[in-house]
């Protein structure tokens, strides 16, 4: 935002609901004006970007998307956590935290799970996770303000990553599995390398 041209309408995204922007974009559009939506990371992936190009589109406004790094890779990398790893998880399962969730389903599945807008049900996730077949010792994180210089990461077992993460604010994302056991050596290695 900071490099956007002095004259350039800035338009904060969080008061407004999504038809509001919507209506927005459409409205800022159609004056003629050059818009850009700025959003963190894919668009399309629990970003709503497909709510805004389908409304676009519906106007007749021609549009590009260009995503950027989603956070379901960015986010553990920065905290040193691969979300796959040879011979520990071949396989991810991205959720929305705000649910409804099948636990059983998510309990069962393989890999690693990651949890986007998870942190205010963690507490009943983990439960949920626990209660229908996942191992309370199974590796967790949470990586709040992920790849930003305030980046703060927790980790635990699952039957204790609520209370280990009670301080963190939101945005979070929540990582459960054994890749999460791999960070310490390679959080380890990178500042020994930087030294």
């Amino acid at each position: 935002m900071a490099e956007a041209p002095a004259g350039a309408i800035r338009v904060g995204r969080e008061p407004l609901a999504q038809d509001e922007i919507n209506r927005i974009l459409v409205r800022l559009a159609r004056r003629g004006l050059d818009v850009v939506r700025l959003k963190g990371g894919d668009p399309f992936l629990f970003g709503r970007g497909g709510e805004e190009a389908l409304a676009l589109l519906e106007a007749g406004i021609e549009f590009e998307v260009v995503p950027g790094v989603s956070a379901l890779t960015a986010v553990p990398a920065a905290a040193g956590i691969p979300v796959t790893h040879r011979g520990v998880s071949s396989q991810i399962t991205v959720v929305n935290g705000h649910g409804p969730l099948d636990y059983a389903s998510l309990a069962a599945a393989h890999g690693t799970l990651v949890v986007f807008m998870g942190l205010a049900q963690l507490g009943a996730l983990a439960a949920g996770l626990v209660e229908h077949g996942r191992s309370p010792e199974t590796p967790a994180a949470v990586v709040a303000s992920g790849t930003l210089p305030e980046q703060e990461v927790v980790r635990g077992p699952l039957a204790r990553i609520a209370d280990v993460a009670a301080e963190l604010e939101s945005p979070a994302l929540v990582v459960i599995g054994d890749v999460v056991s791999l960070a310490d050596a390679l959080v380890r290695a990178r500042r020994e390398i930087a030294a």
